[in-house]
């Protein structure tokens, strides 16, 4: 309509018609949905990165055919910060995205997130209780690497469940086989496992999502 001041604005002397409200209302609607959007990659990210570079530092702390060695400490600083991060971020990731969530999907989304700590938390007292019945290094190795990727794919399982996403289900199945893979390949084969097939896939997530963005919340 000429003279009509067409920014966000809404002016006392020209009062929007039914149709221009439903359109700025839409407008405001698709702004609020932008900002409140997260995208799946700023989780996958960091830690693919991080057990990607994390569990290769370790590996390469044992006597292999990479001519590359680290010492022992080294490789604990890095996958000790980058873990950190991982956590840092994915705890803000988290906060953001449950700002704009109520009802069941909200508490959906909070009791899922909860599963990764409890069930984390639950893994160590039984890897830690396991361990103090005298099993050999190695074994201790090996059951600590196997388990964290077995309990990543049955939470990635549970997510595609609860959400209906077929990729993070599909994401599941890849780290179940990850962990199984990681037993069979010894010591250290197990860190290679992991560090390739555990972060290579949590990145390779990443990538997914960064090039095909979530859909905006309804």
């Amino acid at each position: 309509m000429a003279g009509r001041d067409t920014n966000e604005g809404v002016s006392d002397d020209y009062p929007l018609s039914v149709g221009e409200s439903l359109a700025l209302i839409e407008r405001q609607q698709r702004e609020t949905q932008r900002r409140l959007r997260v995208n799946p990659a700023m989780f996958y990210g960091p830690w693919g990165a991080a057990y990607l570079l994390g569990f290769g530092s370790v590996f390469l702390t044992y006597p292999t055919a990479v001519p590359l060695r680290l010492p022992g400490a080294v490789a604990a600083v890095i996958i000790g910060v980058l873990f950190a991060a991982a956590t840092v971020v994915s705890i803000v990731t988290g906060v953001r995205a449950g700002r704009g969530l109520r009802g069941p999907s909200q508490a959906a989304g909070a009791m899922y997130g909860w599963s990764w700590t409890l069930g984390f938390c639950t893994l160590a007292a039984v890897n830690n209780g396991v361990t103090r019945l005298g099993l050999p290094h190695d074994a201790v190795t090996l059951l600590w690497s196997g388990s964290s990727l077995l309990l990543i794919g049955v939470l990635y399982l549970a997510a595609g469940a609860l959400f209906q996403d077929r990729f993070q289900y599909g994401l599941g199945l890849w780290m179940l086989v990850s962990a199984a893979t990681s037993v069979f390949a010894g010591v250290p084969g197990n860190f290679a496992v992991v560090s390739l097939a555990g972060g290579g896939g949590l990145l390779l997530a990443a990538g997914y999502f960064t090039l095909r963005p979530p859909c905006p919340r309804r």
